[in-house]
């Protein structure tokens, strides 16, 4: 069956609306995105039928973000089982489309657990389908209450470091609800300040080269009438040098064991800035972002995108002639260096903040801890 897109008549998404939903129509079940490429021109929803669009929506980033692609990679899995592909091939693919991002994997991981533990123990395919859509939607579920856990230990955390309140916030890229099952990591911390009157200014990183800041970070707080400004990445540290800064908040796509954390590139720059300017530097992540299995920061394949994005200015409903399907802004045959990520060494990381609470410092014990707790509690 063909993919579609599908548009609001008044296109307008209501608000609570989550960014990936799952549906069953007549002719079979689907995955339906907000394509988060279209934003924020226009609100229009990309309707997957199989995991190999899902795939690809994943690698365009029509659906991006650590926590919200664990819960896709699940939701995939589950499709794929219920319209009776390879549960195996499917898998595979959508654990390979983003390689920083350990959520992705992790969601695949469980999804097809529960598939391939539910085949063995009744040989039904369909029961084996409907346990990999319990587990996409149980781990859907539990996000939403770890954003919301996030939220309340990070406004904690900002209280307790600058107890005169009105704080400044810097963010970079996009951490919000298109990003997660809840209200997001960083951004629902300051969201939460911002509904308790604690937030004076939110500074938005346009985020280069693919504007998530810009165009999907500012979308969200016009939609809560936050106090926003938006300014490119390189003008950041005139923000810092003025003293107009109070605390960095970003997300991260993989934490390694030893603290060292990726995340949008430009993160990295950002984590220099608040160290020399005595600014704390706080990333919020989910617990499943942490990997111990990856030892430092060294040891984290950082994905290379095509150097189209930076040699072109892509905007949506703006006529193309690119070959990347954007406004050349170089001329033809530049050579572009694309790291989708940078990482930050734990030094420079002020505090973690995971639905379990807060690391600071941030050592390998630490973490290992906090995981562990974690597990406890998942098992209990």
């Amino acid at each position: 069956m063909a993919d579609q897109y599908a548009q609001s008549g008044d296109g307008k998404r209501p608000a609570g609306i989550p960014a990936l939903r799952w549906e069953e129509p007549p002719d079979g079940p689907v995955l339906v995105l907000l394509d988060q490429t279209r934003l924020p021109a226009e609100e229009v929803e990309l309707v997957c039928t199989d995991a190999s669009v899902l795939v690809e929506a994943i690698r365009s980033l029509a659906v991006r973000g650590a926590p919200l692609l664990g819960i896709a990679g699940a939701y995939g899995v589950a499709l794929a089982a219920a319209r009776g592909f390879e549960v195996e091939e499917a898998a595979a693919a959508l654990a390979g489309a983003r390689p920083t991002a350990v959520n992705l994997a992790v969601g695949v991981r469980r999804a097809r657990a529960a598939h391939q533990a539910a085949l063995v123990r009744t040989g039904d395919t369909r029961q084996a389908a409907a346990a990999a859509l319990a587990a996409a939607r149980a781990l859907h579920r539990e996000d939403a209450e770890a954003s919301a856990r996030m939220a309340a230990h990070g406004l904690a955390l900002l209280d307790e470091l600058l107890p005169a309140g009105g704080h400044r916030v810097l963010t970079h890229c996009n951490t919000g609800s298109l990003v997660s099952g809840g209200e997001g990591t960083a951004f629902a911390v300051a969201l939460a300040a911002h509904r308790s009157g604690r937030l004076r200014r939110l500074w938005v990183d346009e985020t280069r080269p693919l504007l998530q800041g810009a165009r999907l970070t500012a979308y969200e707080a016009a939609r809560h009438d936050m106090a926003y400004t938006l300014l490119t990445d390189n003008a950041a540290g005139s923000l810092f040098a003025a003293g107009e800064v109070d605390a960095v908040l970003i997300g991260a796509d993989r934490i390694a064991a030893d603290g060292s954390v990726a995340n949008k590139v430009g993160s990295y720059p950002l984590a220099v800035l608040a160290r020399y300017h005595h600014v704390p530097f706080i990333v919020v992540a989910p617990v499943t972002t942490v990997d111990p299995d990856t030892p430092d920061g060294a040891s984290i394949e950082v994905e290379q995108r095509p150097g189209y994005e930076v040699t072109e200015v892509t905007a949506p409903q703006v006529p193309v002639a690119g070959a990347g399907g954007g406004i050349p802004v170089a001329p033809l045959g530049t050579q572009a260096y694309n790291p989708a990520f940078d990482v930050t060494p734990p030094e420079l990381v002020t505090a973690i903040v995971t639905e379990e609470g807060a690391v600071s410092p941030v050592t390998t014990e630490a973490l290992a801890e906090l995981c562990a707790r974690s597990r406890q509690v998942t098992i209990s």
